[in-house]
């Protein structure tokens, strides 16, 4: 610059403020996901998945988790173009095939007591158009080459933790009629809010609705019922409970002693089924977005704990390769209630996503059941497990049932006592 330039006003920059916020509540997102979601032990090693878009999250989770005395934090990146290329140009012989080495790799990690952090946020509809039958394939090789490592996390052997990281790919599904970057601002707000992490103290925040969902589960363990009853439209359905079962929510002690909140958010309590208990018929209330498909209008009934028919109005033949994925598919491993005046539900926001969706409506899960909520079950076998009606299977699906317009009922001893009515609890606990 000479000494008669003058210098160049900086540009002003309107959304500076607003950035600033964003940046601050990912900033309490990532450090939640650490102090509350995963609660990084000291010289604990991390393990995180994630999209190419969540980067900057990932970053900020890694700071945080190295500030909390990780010795290593190590990330796997997920391309949603190199998945579609697959599906596109890979040879038709190959879709049998799976990283079984990553799979040993991953359950290695957590037999040494490695964290697991999921960062999820990928196109919900990614695979829309890709023949059913390779998605099956791939999906069924997938699931055998990770089962180790999805039992340690069933088991609840280790601390592990999901959250989510909005994608315009994302975001473009959930608000459809917004510009791409006010979607985008949008699906984060919606994110943080459901995470809890817009207040002045998240942790404390989360204290507190740990301590809420805590006594709902206690009330429920008391109580002890042998199942529940749910009724609404297109819905009645008689869901057994395991025997020794238990019901969690909110944060919970890990097989490694370390407590942690497993899904941020969460607003469910559930449990373990009897898989051998179930019968009647059932209609889902939202859609299901898995594994990059659309499945919606499900109607299934179940006989003997096992679905003998199953139907959807789009998606169909995804939900019958789903339920065709191994022996243990076609039964239930989960039973989960939410009341309807979930922030999450009152939110209006369809997520199409399974971790947002799961926690505005009460549901159940195809296949694995959690260990974890089954009474004394540290130790036992797998035959032991699934003599008491544990669940085995390599899927875990949860699809949504409840509603404002859905009952539940619990019986005991014979007697029926009502639960929720028009998808809220009756007593406050």
């Amino acid at each position: 610059m000479t000494q008669n330039q003058q210098p160049t006003p900086a540009p002003t920059n309107r959304s500076k403020p607003q950035a600033s916020r964003h940046e601050a509540l990912l900033d309490k997102l990532a450090e939640t996901a650490v102090r509350t979601g995963l609660n990084v032990a000291p010289g604990q090693q991390v393990v995180i998945t994630a999209p190419l878009e969540a980067l900057a999250l990932v970053r900020r989770v890694t700071e945080h988790a190295y500030k909390a005395g990780a010795s290593l934090v190590s990330t796997l990146y997920r391309d949603d173009e190199a998945i579609l290329a697959r599906y596109r140009h890979a040879s038709e012989s190959t879709f049998d095939v799976a990283a079984d080495w990553l799979g040993h790799g991953m359950a290695e990690a957590f037999s040494q007591g490695a964290a697991r952090l999921a960062i999820t946020g990928g196109n919900p509809t990614l695979l829309a158009g890709v023949d059913p039958a390779r998605i099956a394939r791939a999906t069924r090789a997938q699931a055998k080459a990770t089962r180790k490592a999805m039992e340690l996390i069933t088991r609840f052997a280790v601390n592990w933790n999901i959250i989510a990281c909005a994608t315009p790919a994302w975001a473009a599904q959930v608000f459809p009629n917004l510009p791409p970057q006010k979607a985008l601002e949008a699906l984060w707000e919606g994110i943080f809010s459901a995470s809890r992490v817009t207040g002045a103290d998240p942790v404390e925040e989360w204290a507190q609705h740990n301590a809420a969902l805590h006594a709902r589960a206690r009330a429920l363990n008391e109580a002890r019922w042998d199942s529940l009853h749910f009724t609404g439209p297109g819905t009645d359905l008689v869901v057994g409970l395991a025997d020794g079962h238990f019901w969690s929510g909110g944060s919970e002690k890990a097989g490694n002693g370390v407590i942690c909140n497993a899904n941020i958010p969460t607003e469910e309590v559930f449990t373990t089924p009897h898989a051998t208990r179930v019968e009647g018929t059932v209609s889902s209330t939202k859609p299901l977005f898995h594994n990059g498909a659309l499945i919606d209008g499900i109607t299934v009934r179940f006989k003997g704990g096992m679905v003998v028919e199953a139907h959807a109005a789009k998606g169909e033949a995804v939900l019958q390769r789903l339920l065709d994925s191994d022996q243990g598919a076609r039964r239930i491993g989960e039973v989960a209630l939410v009341p309807h005046s979930s922030p999450i539900a009152q939110s209006g926001i369809l997520y199409r996503n399974t971790l947002f969706d799961e926690n505005a409506a009460s549901h159940i899960a195809l296949g694995q059941s959690y260990a974890k909520c089954m009474v004394d079950a540290e130790g036992q076998t797998e035959v032991e497990l699934t003599a008491r009606g544990a669940n085995q299977s390599a899927i875990h699906v949860d699809w949504m049932i409840g509603s404002g317009d859905i009952d539940v009922d619990a019986t005991k001893d014979g007697q029926s006592h009502p639960l929720m009515r028009k998808g809220e609890w009756v007593n406050k606990v």
